[in-house]
């Protein structure tokens, strides 16, 4: 049985993903897997990741849907076999200590949701920028506190198996899948547990595929709204199914 699986999503990330992939293997155990599904990537990446599959059994490689960021982490997520799931970006560097220390406080919390404290680094995965994501995101569980300012990252978090079976299908109309995630847990399960622990250096470069800058009141509103719209009609589902 797997005991974790990481699920990573890759696209042209060839500058930093060896570094990442080397990092989430020394943490992980014989019983544990790591998913990557790449989205089409037209640098070196695919190569990289061929070359570590075939090193490392616990790697498994899917190609992706081609249809941006949260498309591909849905069809990952389906592709993961553990009991926990642990969600990786290409460009990050795990602390050896990550992995453990998120599984065990699954085991002694019994929570659903974990969600680990961050560095902030540059590209050279050393200038540190922001010593505590915490901080600046202002942290914490509750549906209304993360429609209105999402603290649920991706890269930090890692959730049971069966928390899938409500967050499937990601819907196309919502921007952040961790939002998501995090926000359907608040809502019909509870029991987040946020760690201080500093378990990952999260780099930013000018390629992310997020970033940590706002934008305007337009679009902030707009996105808000499908997410509140998106969130009641999958709970009325859940709810319907349910009850039948």
């Amino acid at each position: 049985m797997i005991r974790a699986s990481v699920a990573m999503i890759t696209y042209n990330g060839e500058n930093y993903v060896r570094e990442q992939i080397a990092s989430v293997l020394a943490g992980m155990g014989e019983q544990d897997e790591l998913v990557i599904s790449d989205d089409g990537s037209t640098d070196h990446t695919v190569q990289i990741l061929e070359e570590y599959a075939m090193q490392d059994a616990r790697i498994r490689l899917k190609t992706g849907p081609g249809r941006g960021v949260k498309v591909n982490v849905d069809h990952v997520l389906r592709e993961c076999h553990g009991k926990f799931i642990f969600l990786a970006d290409q460009d990050d560097i795990w602390k050896p200590e990550k992995m453990e220390c998120v599984l065990q406080t699954f085991v002694k919390t019994g929570c659903s949701v974990v969600v680990h404290d961050a560095t902030v680094v540059a590209g050279d995965g050393s200038t540190v920028l922001r010593d505590s994501f915490y901080t600046f995101k202002n942290s914490g569980a509750g549906v209304l506190k993360n429609i209105w300012r999402n603290t649920y990252v991706g890269c930090c978090m890692a959730f049971r198996q069966e928390l899938l079976e409500d967050v499937l299908p990601i819907p196309d109309t919502i921007e952040m899948h961790d939002q998501w995630i995090g926000v359907i847990n608040d809502r019909l399960k509870g029991g987040t547990c946020f760690l201080p622990d500093k378990l990952l250096l999260y780099r930013r470069h000018g390629e992310n595929s997020s970033n940590m800058s706002h934008y305007g009141i337009k679009k902030m509103l707009h996105n808000r709204l499908a997410f509140i719209h998106e969130l009641h009609a999958r709970i009325h589902e859940i709810q319907k199914n349910r009850s039948c």
